[in-house]
């Protein structure tokens, strides 16, 4: 799946960024607007397609004048598939945090970092998850091990991307920590936490214990 546009699996051509920028917007915008924020194709190309939505019902044209406004038709029968589709990154977040909640050995913190966090990405691109465990006994590393073996599967089966799993124990963490490694700005910038304590409570928890 392209992951900065994953509209584009099921609408691969210019109809899909726009159709995209459509559903996320509140109110009407311009022709120009939507091909900014589409972020590909041409002012015409985009002013095209939205001609051609707008023949189906699927898009509102308000006339002002000097100007066209477009919009989507949320009452259009094919509204709500577009807006499913326009939230596909949003539904994978959901998806990978509900697998992750029912996890027998809860981890301190799993996050997604990266391509996926930053809204960018591609075909090649991988799923990048942090995931931090408990400092457990070894006999539960078969379980830890099932778990993160069937999260990886997981990525693939939604995505059809591979998943990249930086996986450490808190006392790892923690040396990565006092160490000052400059993986941490990787981690951070941006991160989006799906289960767990959120990563900067758990940084600024750590500091804490080491100026001790």
């Amino acid at each position: 799946m392209d992951l900065s546009s994953p509209i584009s699996t099921v609408v691969p051509s210019l109809d899909g960024p726009v159709l995209r920028v459509l559903a996320e917007a509140e109110g009407g915008l311009s022709g120009r607007q939507i091909h900014k924020l589409a972020g590909s194709g041409s002012v015409a190309g985009v002013r095209l397609v939205l001609q051609r939505l707008a023949a189906t019902g699927l898009v509102h044209v308000d006339d002002l004048g000097n100007s066209l406004l477009y919009r989507l038709n949320r009452k259009h029968l094919v509204a709500p598939i577009v807006e499913q589709l326009a939230n596909l990154r949003s539904t994978l977040i959901t998806r990978l945090a509900d697998e992750i909640s029912g996890w027998r050995i809860p981890p301190v913190h799993t996050s997604v970092y990266g391509a996926v966090a930053r809204g960018g990405g591609d075909l090649e691109s991988d799923v990048d998850l942090l995931l931090i465990r408990p400092d457990r006994h070894e006999l539960e590393d078969v379980v830890w091990e099932d778990q993160v073996g069937r999260l990886m599967q997981t990525v693939v089966d939604l995505t059809g991307n591979p998943a990249h799993v930086f996986e450490l124990s808190q006392t790892e963490f923690s040396d990565h920590l006092a160490t000052e490694d400059p993986i941490l700005n990787d981690w951070m910038q941006p991160n989006i936490r799906l289960t767990g304590v959120p990563l900067n409570v758990l940084l600024n928890d750590l500091e804490a214990a080491l100026t001790r």
